[in-house]
C-alpha cells in the first residue's frame, strides 16, 4: 500500500474530556500510521497543551481554529441563528485550505456538514457523519426526554425556547431550511460517510430525494488488537460475578437515570453496578441511587474505561437516544463481553460483530432490558471467548476508508 499523506480533522479536538468522535478520529489517525501512513490531526487552537498531550496520537497534531464561544446568544434570542453554523464552517474551512499542504486527502469529522460547501474545489475532502447533526441543529434529534420524530422545520423551535412565537419560528425555520439544504448540496458534491445506514435513512427523511450517490457507509471501529490484549489480561483474575458496568458520560438521552429508576429494587443480592462517567445529572442520580449496590467512579481515562468493562459480568449502554454507531457497544463486544442495550437508532446493526450469538441483547423497554439483566447476573459470567478477528476492527475497515481517499 503506496503511502498516502492525510489531513483529520475536527473542532472535537482536542478536549478536557475527548468523546467517542475525538476517540474515533484519534484510532482512525494511529492505525492509519501503523499502516505507514503520514497524518496530521486538525483541531482547534484554545485548548491547554496538555490536553493535546492526552489525546495519545502517535502523530503530529496542529491548533488551527478556535471554537471556544460557538453560542452567537441562541438561547438568549431564542432562535437557532441562519448565519452561525455557515460562519463556523468557513472557519473551519478557511484553516483546512491553510494547513493542507501536501495532504493528498483530508477527511474531516465534526458537526458542521456545511464545511464541505466552503473548502477549495481542488482539494480532495471526504468527510464522515457521526450523528443526526446533518439535519438536526441539536445534533441528536432528542426533546424533552424523548427521541424527536418531527420533519417540521418551524418545530425545531420548540428546542431553543419552549414558547417560541410565530416570529421565532420563522427565524428557526429558515436556519434549518438552509442548514438542510446546505447539507444535502455538500453530500451530493463531496465523499461522504454515515456510520450507519440509520444516519442515512434519517437524512433522506428530512431531506427527501438528496443526491446521496457519493456517500458510503462505513461503520466506526476499535482497535481490536489493543483490545484483544486487554481482555486477554482480564482473564487472568476472571470476570466479577455480578457486576455490571456503564460507561459514558451521564447526560440527556443517555439514559442513565432512566436505567436507574427501572434497576431500583430489581437487583439481585449479590450484583453491583459499576458507573464510569462523569456529566450535568451524575451529581443527582449519585444521590438518588449511589449505595452498597451502585457505585459512581467519575470520569476514567480510556485504559481504566477499557479495564473495568474487560472485567466485568456484562456492559450495559443504556442510551434512549437513538445512538448512530456506538463505539461503546463496539468495544464491550470487541471486550467478548455480553452486552445489552435498546434497539433504538444503528444499534441493532453492530449485531453483526457479535463474537457468538446472543452477545449483543436488545431491548424495546428499559423495563426488559433490566429484567434480562437481574438474570444474567445471578447466573455465572461467561469466559472471555478469544476471536482471531472482528468486524469492526481498524484493520479490516481501514482500507475501504483508503481506497475511498484514493477515488
Amino acid at each position: 500500500m503506496n503511502q498516502v499523506h492525510i489531513l483529520l480533522v475536527s473542532e472535537d479536538l482536542p478536549g478536557t474530556q475527548v468523546g467517542g468522535l475525538g476517540k474515533h478520529v484519534v484510532t482512525l489517525g494511529n492505525a492509519l500510521i501503523a499502516c505507514g501512513h503520514a497524518v496530521r490531526i486538525l483541531g482547534r487552537n484554545d485548548c491547554a497543551a496538555e490536553a493535546v498531550a492526552r489525546l495519545g496520537f502517535r502523530g503530529t497534531f496542529v491548533p488551527g481554529f478556535d471554537y471556544a464561544h460557538p453560542g452567537w446568544k441562541e438561547k438568549q434570542l431564542g432562535v437557532f441563528n441562519p448565519l452561525k453554523r455557515p460562519w463556523f464552517a468557513r472557519k473551519i474551512a478557511a484553516a483546512i485550505e491553510r494547513h493542507a499542504g501536501a495532504a493528498e486527502a483530508v477527511h474531516y469529522h465534526g458537526h458542521l456538514p456545511l464545511v464541505g460547501l466552503h473548502v477549495a474545489p481542488g482539494i480532495n475532502f471526504v468527510q464522515t457523519r457521526h450523528d443526526q447533526g446533518s439535519e438536526c441543529l441539536v445534533h441528536l434529534r432528542f426533546r424533552e426526554g424523548g427521541v424527536c420524530t418531527t420533519r417540521v422545520a418551524r418545530d425545531c423551535a420548540g428546542c431553543i425556547r419552549k414558547d417560541a412565537g410565530p416570529l421565532r419560528q420563522a427565524v428557526t425555520a429558515l436556519a434549518v431550511d438552509r442548514y438542510r439544504h446546505g447539507s444535502a448540496e455538500a453530500f451530493a458534491t463531496r465523499k461522504t460517510v454515515f456510520v450507519s445506514d440509520f444516519l442515512r435513512r434519517q437524512f433522506l427523511r428530512a431531506v427527501p430525494g438528496a443526491d446521496l450517490a457519493r456517500c458510503r457507509v462505513i461503520p466506526n471501529f476499535v482497535d481490536y488488537a489493543s483490545l484483544r490484549a486487554v481482555a486477554a489480561a482480564a482473564t487472568v483474575a476472571g470476570p466479577r460475578a455480578g457486576e455490571a458496568v456503564l460507561v459514558g458520560r451521564i447526560d440527556a438521552g443517555k439514559g442513565f437515570g432512566e436505567f436507574l429508576a427501572a434497576a431500583s429494587g430489581r437487583l439481585p443480592p449479590r450484583a453491583r453496578l459499576t458507573i464510569a462517567g462523569d456529566g450535568p445529572e451524575r451529581p443527582a442520580l449519585e444521590v438518588r441511587h449511589a449505595g452498597d449496590q451502585i457505585r459512581f467512579v467519575g470520569w476514567q481515562d480510556y485504559p481504566a474505561a477499557l479495564a473495568l468493562a474487560a472485567r466485568s459480568h456484562l456492559c450495559v449502554v443504556p442510551s434512549v437516544c437513538e445512538e448512530a454507531c456506538s463505539t461503546t457497544v463496539l468495544e464491550a463486544l470487541a471486550l467478548g463481553r455480553p452486552c445489552l442495550a435498546l434497539a433504538r437508532g444503528g444499534t441493532p446493526e453492530l449485531a453483526s460483530y457479535q463474537h457468538y450469538p446472543g452477545q449483543l441483547q436488545l431491548f424495546d423497554t428499559m423495563a426488559q432490558l433490566v429484567e434480562r439483566m437481574a438474570v444474567l447476573l445471578a447466573q455465572a459470567p461467561d469466559a472471555y471467548r478469544p476471536a482471531p478477528c472482528f468486524g469492526a476492527d481498524a484493520a479490516v475497515i481501514l482500507s475501504r476508508l483508503v481506497d475511498l481517499y484514493a477515488e
